[in-house]
This record gives C-alpha cells, structure tokens and sequence, in this order.
C-alpha cells in the first residue's frame, strides 16, 4: 500500500512561507532550511511563495471563500463538476503536452493535491508523468554544498572554466565526481563559462529580447547607464540570491535584495526601489528571465527608459556589476563565512555602507562611489 499524501491547509502553507511575517518570507531562512523544518520539499514551498506574493492567504483557499459569500455547499459542486466537465472537453489526450511551455517543475507546482479533480487527471491534463509529480528528490548534501561553495571561489578567479575544467579542478583537489553533477551544479547556481560562443539556448517563452546598447559608449555622466545582475551566496546550510543595481559612471549601488529563490519578485522590487534615486537613460542586464519578463520590462518603458541587454555568454557586456561581484565576495563573503541569512543581511547591509560611503575607488581617483555619484547628483543622502 502506498503511502497517504500529506494534505496541507491554507494556514499552514501560509506559516511555511511567512514564518515570522509577510517581509520575513522572502529573508529569513534559506529553501533547503525550510524544507528541513516542515518536511516538504524545496519546489513546492518556492511554488507557495510565488502565490503568497501574488495574492497573500487567499491563494490558498479552495470553496471556502466562496461559501464566506453566500454560496451554498451544494453550488460550490455543481461549478466543481461543470469546470471539470468543461475542462475535459477542452482539453483532450495529448493537447498540454503540445501547448503548454512549461518545466516539469512548474507543472509540478501546478498541482493540487487536495483540489477535487484527482491528481492522475490533472498530471494528464498538464502532461506530465505521475511519477515525475510524485518524485520526491533529497535536499542538497553538505558535499553538494561544500563543493558550490568552491565552484563559487574558482568561477570569481577564473570565470572562463567551464564545466571540464571545473571538473579537473574539483577532481585535482580530491573529490571523486563526475562532469554531470558539476553541469548541475554549476546549472544551478546561475553561472557559466565566460567566452563568445554561438546561440544555444533559447529564452522564455514569450519574453521580448533587447539589443545590447553600449558597445562604444563612452560612460560620462551618473545616471546615464544603470545595470543589474544576480549572483549565489553560499551559507554553511543552503544557499541565497543577490540582486544589486548598479550605476555605472560612479559604481554607487542603488539597491540590493536577497531571495532563497530566482522568483524574479526580488528584482522587481529592486529596480522600483533604486528608481527612488533617479531616472537611467539606458537599463543594461543580462538574458535571464527574471529581467526579460514582461512585469520588470514594463517598468522600464514605462518611464522611458532604453533598455539593453548583453549577448549569451558575454558576462563582459556586464562588467561594472561583475567587478563588484568579484569585490563583495573576496571582501566579505569569503571571509565571513555567514551561517544564516539573518547573518548575511546584516553582514551585507554593512558591507554595502562601507562600499558606497568609505571604500575609495582607484578608478574614481580616490572617491567613493557615493561622492561620485553626488557631484552630479546632489540630492542623494
């Protein structure tokens, strides 16, 4: 006899995301740490952040809403039975498989395990094996993480490796893998080798790709070029995400956000945010989707702002946010070895103070970048 799937109620998925309030959620603890605490796995507490941010405890409620309006039991299943009806005449053998542009882990974010359509229908209907939907994979190893950590230090010293020779260098330090778990590894901590190579990846589905507007531009001005860019950040137990925005005349960061997911809510926030200071005559980012998704784009054209966008594997159209990256991490990542994600906020919010407002920049002759960006801009701080 298999054993009997857990069938959460909405309280209870709005406690895992929200632990200690609704800006908790997104800094407080790491997926893997989650994960651990209410036995659930990291995939589908990450599908329950993206409804809670989208609508709250109320994402989570079945028939009940409806029955707080005044509908009757009875009316709630005949709409059950009618949806179900429609949806299966709408939606014959084979049809998602064909048309819908989906991961097997956003189609297993998609299922509802306690909705009254059975899971068998539902996997049929979103094609996707059952035992895909039922896979319960192991969190990240402390091997796992003990090697993303190093993939981390080396790609900072050496972001031309690749996946062979960041095997060789893995390998030649004692560990005994192969090159498929380093290519997952490496998959998933959003990096790859830095070199011109032809197109081999294809975007989002539906995300509207920019031409990179800043080959021979010369940068003279705070204000005139912005850009962004995520990065991992190992912790002793899991990992987070970093998103910064940078201004690339003077290096002043805008705005920072970590998340312990690449849900891409953080970088809207962050580019709302840093739009506090000013207005950028051009918004540069890399290919990702968090960027190219039409919820970040709009903002931008909205306020007029010409956006650009670099080359696959051209992490050099980006350089500015790369040096910084390379500057946090050697700086205080590295050397602080944070332990938890209250630990790093704090950590990084003192790192970024000291960034901005005390670290002299040679480039800069010696200013920092906060008076640099002051001198054209005097009404930041």
């Amino acid at each position: 006899m298999g054993t009997k799937r857990k069938q959460h109620s909405a309280e209870f998925k709005f406690k895992v995301r929200v632990p200690s309030g609704w800006e908790a959620a997104k800094e407080q603890k790491t997926l893997s740490q989650l994960g651990s605490e209410y036995e659930l796995h990291p995939t589908q507490i990450s599908e329950w952040k993206r409804q809670l941010l989208s609508g709250g405890v109320n994402v989570f409620e079945k028939g009940e809403s409806k029955a707080e309006n005044g509908a009757s039991k009875v009316e709630i299943e005949l709409y059950e039975q009618i949806g179900r009806l429609k949806m299966e005449l709408e939606s014959p053998r084979g049809y998602p498989k064909k048309k819908l542009p989906a991961t097997v882990e956003e189609k297993r974010g998609w299922i509802e395990p306690d909705a009254s359509i059975s899971v068998r229908q539902q996997c049929e209907w979103l094609g996707l094996n059952r035992s895909s939907y039922y896979y319960e994979p192991c969190q990240e190893s402390a091997l796992n993480l003990e090697l993303m950590r190093l993939l981390d230090e080396q790609y900072m010293a050496t972001p031309f490796y690749g996946w062979p020779r960041m095997t060789a260098f893995l390998q030649g330090k004692g560990y005994a893998i192969n090159h498929k778990r380093v290519q997952r590894l490496m998959q998933q901590m959003g990096i790859q080798a830095i070199y011109p190579k032809p197109k081999t990846t294809i975007s989002a589905p539906g995300h509207k790709i920019y031409p990179y507007l800043l080959r021979n531009v010369e940068i003279l001005r705070p204000n005139q070029v912005w850009s962004t860019d995520i990065t991992y950040i190992p912790l002793a137990k899991g990992f987070m995400y970093l998103v910064a925005v940078i201004d690339w005349y003077s290096r002043f960061i805008l705005d920072w956000r970590i998340s312990n997911s690449l849900d891409g809510i953080f970088c809207i926030d962050s580019l709302q945010q840093a739009l506090l200071f000013g207005r950028p005559e051009i918004f540069n980012s890399d290919q990702g989707s968090q960027f190219t998704a039409t919820a970040f784009t709009e903002i931008l054209e909205t306020a007029e702002i010409r956006i650009s966008m670099d080359g696959r594997g051209r992490a050099l159209d980006n350089i500015f946010i790369e040096r910084f990256w390379r500057s946090l991490k050697y700086e205080d990542i590295y050397l602080n070895h944070y332990a938890t994600v209250p630990a790093l906020s704090v950590g990084l919010a003192h790192y970024f103070d000291f960034y901005n407002y005390q670290r002299p920049h040679q480039a800069l002759n010696y200013l920092t970048p906060a008076q640099c960006y002051r001198l054209a801009t005097p009404l930041l701080g």
